[in-house]
């Protein structure tokens, strides 16, 4: 069976690419409905900007070796199954799916590696679910408290997401800082109490309980740091790759912020995803094939 995969050819270069989908007795063909971009390591890949020792995820079996290109990536595919192998449970067949695999029009995989979505749950929303799953992690390692001023750096879809699940507590305020408009407007559809501008930010924001960098932007670091008052926590959602230029050095004094680094985790992805409501986060779509 044909399908067409996308490929990272250079930096800052794609290219659509013909590949044949065989799938073994005991694997399910999935036909891709949407395949979401991670707007971590995918544009550090596109960028170029992975740390040259970094190997790629050894987890997502879809993937192997290192970041050279020409390479196949993204992790977040959603679709329908539409061929069993002839040792596969035939009750997978029509089935709504996601799996951690990069973007193309089809592809094989054991049963076991693939996530059911719910019938209400459209693919182009149950593609957002590592978004969720890492948004979900985020919100445990930064256990908001009763009561807390709360300030998040960055609306982009994780951000976005976690502002909506942190909106749920009972906290004193939730500060959203994004330099793009359209974004402020999502985070405050999201939950979030107020939204600044940048430049806003560095007079508005002191003395937060917490903080959570989301930019992906190393300088901005330094602006959460700033924000929290005395045995404040920063937490960091962002992956800088080889870009990490936040002076944090000078940053190791009082008010002697605890700082956490999280990516993702291993708590159950599904479970909080669907009443999150993730569509709200789609915004632009386009066609691999």
């Amino acid at each position: 069976m044909s399908s067409t995969a996308l490929y990272f050819t250079g930096p800052e270069t794609v290219e659509r690419r013909p590949r044949s989908v065989e799938a073994a007795a005991d694997e399910v063909v999935v036909e891709t409905d949407a395949s979401a971009i991670s707007a971590g390591t995918e544009l550090l890949v596109y960028h170029d900007a992975v740390p040259d020792d970094m190997q790629v995820d050894e987890s997502i079996e879809a993937f192997d070796g290192e970041f050279e290109y020409p390479l196949r990536y993204g992790y977040a595919a959603a679709g329908t199954v539409v061929e069993t192998g002839a040792a596969a449970d035939d009750a997978w067949l029509d089935r709504s799916v996601f799996g951690f695999r990069p973007h193309q029009t089809r592809f094989a995989a054991d049963p076991a590696d693939l996530v059911a979505l719910p019938e209400a749950v459209p693919p182009a929303h149950g593609a957002l679910l590592p978004t969720v799953e890492t948004a979900t992690n985020l919100v445990l390692d930064s256990e908001p408290r009763l009561g807390e001023s709360v300030v998040v750096f960055g609306a982009g879809v994780v951000g976005l997401c976690t502002i909506r699940l942190l909106s749920a507590f009972p906290l004193s305020d939730l500060t959203v800082v994004e330099p793009i408009s359209d974004r402020r407007a999502a985070a405050t559809a999201m939950g979030a109490d107020r939204t600044l501008a940048p430049d806003e930010a560095a007079s508005a924001v002191a003395d937060c309980d917490l903080a959570l960098e989301l930019s992906g932007e190393p300088t901005v670091l330094n602006d959460a740091i700033d924000s929290v008052g005395y045995d404040g926590r920063v937490v960091v959602g962002s992956w800088y790759g080889e870009k990490d230029r936040a002076d944090r050095a000078r940053r190791l004094v009082p008010p002697r912020p605890d700082r956490t680094c999280l990516q993702s985790g291993e708590h159950d992805r599904s479970r909080p995803a669907w009443p999150l409501g993730p569509r709200a986060t789609v915004r632009y779509r386009r066609r691999v094939a």
